[in-house]
């Protein structure tokens, strides 16, 4: 199966997205937090990324689904800063303080080539919400250098979806993250009333574009849609809630990984019940309230960082 974005290359869909999300710059409007502005004059909103993207490393990754690994690895590329900013975040050297170094288009589209000659089987676009243009305006250039791997979109779910539908027909696999149900847990871990909701539209818009889950004969992601629930210590996540949504309104046939591995990082001291792992037990009814939920397709790799 041809990537997507090679066929938006090839009939100029591609070139029409990138001369749209480039005049969004100068008012962004990329994500929900509506900065309004002026990127392409290198002013900074609540992501702290101007005119170009940051990125803070990049290289094969085994850790991910079984489906993006396979033998060679994910293709990951880890933006710098952050549209959400949740406070226990695992990665707060960069998406807080900034790690990172700026890259123009060529240099990405750089990157983008040089894991797919080191056998990465997708290129993993961590974090990119706040930089879906200059990520569109790479593309043709790693195109035309031979890029031809699905692009995996890993992002938190705090998405728009008129961003979204910039990347229609250019993504080939959605992998968002489902944080929160409930508005308050999101307005006190991450400043967003409005995420339940905006995860919502978000999940609900990426299924219509990609559909589920779609494999390989050898057992690789090729398109579709694979969803990230982080559980967190005293139900915070909102795991049962979510659960109900992705089932009955997204596809019961949605692949998902329900995370364990929750750990207190950045600020999260801050608030008691972040201070803990979570415990098997949490785990264990996470997983079950996804089956009674009617998902089937959860992910089965190794747990890890479990207290028993």
């Amino acid at each position: 199966m041809e990537a997507s974005y090679v066929q938006a290359y090839r009939s100029k869909v591609l070139q029409h997205r990138i001369d749209k999300a480039l005049r969004w710059l100068r008012k962004c409007s990329l994500c929900p937090r509506l900065c309004r502005v002026n990127r392409l004059a290198d002013e900074k909103g609540v992501c702290r990324t101007g005119r170009y993207a940051l990125v803070s490393s990049y290289g094969p990754h085994f850790g991910e689904e079984d489906p993006l690994v396979g033998r060679n690895g994910s293709g990951t590329i880890f933006f710098t800063h952050c549209n959400l900013l949740c406070l226990f975040c695992q990665n707060y050297d960069i998406s807080h303080e900034g790690q990172g170094v700026s890259v123009s288009p060529e240099q990405l589209a750089g990157v983008m080539v040089e894991l797919q000659q080191r056998g990465c089987h997708n290129i993993n676009l961590v974090t990119p919400t706040h930089v879906v243009p200059q990520i569109l305006e790479a593309l043709p250039l790693a195109v035309e250098h031979g890029l031809r791997v699905p692009l995996v979109y890993n992002c938190g779910g705090y998405e728009r979806v008129p961003t979204l539908r910039l990347l229609e027909g250019i993504v080939d696999i959605y992998m968002p993250d489902f944080k929160f149900w409930d508005p308050q847990a999101a307005t006190d871990l991450c400043q967003a009333e409005d995420y339940p909701q905006r995860a919502r539209e978000a999940l609900r818009e990426m299924h219509r574009q990609v559909g589920d889950l779609a494999l390989d004969a050898s057992g690789l992601a090729v398109r579709g849609l694979l969803v990230r629930h982080l559980v967190m210590p005293d139900g915070l996540a909102g795991t049962e809630e979510v659960c109900r949504f992705i089932a009955r309104e997204v596809s019961s046939n949605t692949y998902i990984n329900i995370m364990n591995q929750y750990r207190p990082c950045g600020r999260a001291m801050e608030v008691p019940s972040l201070r803990r792992r979570i415990t098997a037990e949490e785990h264990e009814n996470a997983l079950q309230a996804a089956r009674n939920a009617g998902l089937t397709r959860l992910d089965r790799r190794t747990r890890r960082f479990i207290v028993w």
